[in-house]
């Protein structure tokens, strides 16, 4: 059965891929870029996609916008993600810019979005080295270090959708390790590509195998693999949730 598919981040690299599977397959999908011109590069890479939306996901407002306006899908596929540079960083919005986009951004998406059948969290193998220091998500007490702050950001977004997972019952949501994948973030030596990084999301996307239909599941190549013990711990689940909704002004909703 065709399903329709929202992927954050499908621009290039893993979600564009992701994107270009599911369209072959026959499935309606709908991408996103974060300006007019990376949607036109989208919409030119995955021609038989069914449009595209823009929204810059370090921008509370526009993503606030798109998260109102993106309408209903069966999945939703959180692939957009970001690293980090020498130095701290912040948005416009005064938020530390690795944890806006990877955590935040997604958590708001999650929030005002109609609530699909499944939801698919990009995260990568990275999380196992992620600290959750909750009392300082944001890198604003701690030294600065762009590969712990990108590690824990992954740690959080399996945390998020661990939460999401607990307390939406009715739906489908799991994360995704995609692998070390040759992409702008991946950087040319990584041993996989892009097609191998987009076949475990698209695979939980919408697949009817009953591997695939579980919840609150932490993949790797279409098999549970073991998370963070602190992506399975309530404490941490409640108090990201909650920080990101004191960040956004928009609490997750009850089901």
């Amino acid at each position: 059965m065709a399903m329709s598919v929202f992927l954050t981040g499908s621009a290039d690299g893993i979600g564009r891929a992701t994107a270009a599977a599911l369209v072959r397959a026959g499935h309606r999908v709908v991408l996103h870029a974060r300006n007019a011109e990376r949607a036109r590069q989208a919409e030119a890479a995955v021609p038989g996609a069914d449009g595209v939306l823009v929204g810059d996901l370090a921008s509370l407002a526009s993503t606030r916008a798109l998260g109102e306006s993106a309408g209903a899908f069966d999945a939703v596929v959180h692939n957009a993600g970001i690293s980090g540079g020498p130095h701290r960083q912040a948005t416009g919005d005064g938020i530390e810019r690795l944890f806006h986009v990877n955590v935040v951004s997604p958590y708001l998406l999650t929030a005002l979005m109609p609530r699909p059948a499944r939801l698919v969290y990009l995260s990568s193998g990275l999380q196992a080295a992620g600290e959750p220091v909750l009392d300082d998500l944001q890198y604003e007490v701690r030294e600065w270090s762009a590969a712990q702050a990108y590690a824990d950001s992954t740690l959080y977004g399996v945390a998020l959708a661990f939460a999401v997972a607990r307390r939406w019952r009715g739906t489908l949501v799991n994360a995704v390790d995609p692998g070390w994948v040759s992409t702008r973030m991946g950087g040319p030596g990584a041993p996989a590509d892009a097609a191998e990084g987009a076949d475990t999301p698209a695979w939980l996307a919408v697949s009817d195998d009953p591997a695939a239909r579980v919840s609150g599941r932490f993949f790797a190549r279409r098999r549970p693999v073991a998370a963070h013990p602190a992506a399975s711990d309530t404490t941490v689940q409640d108090q990201l949730l909650a920080a990101c909704a004191e960040l956004t002004g928009v609490p997750l909703p009850v089901p």
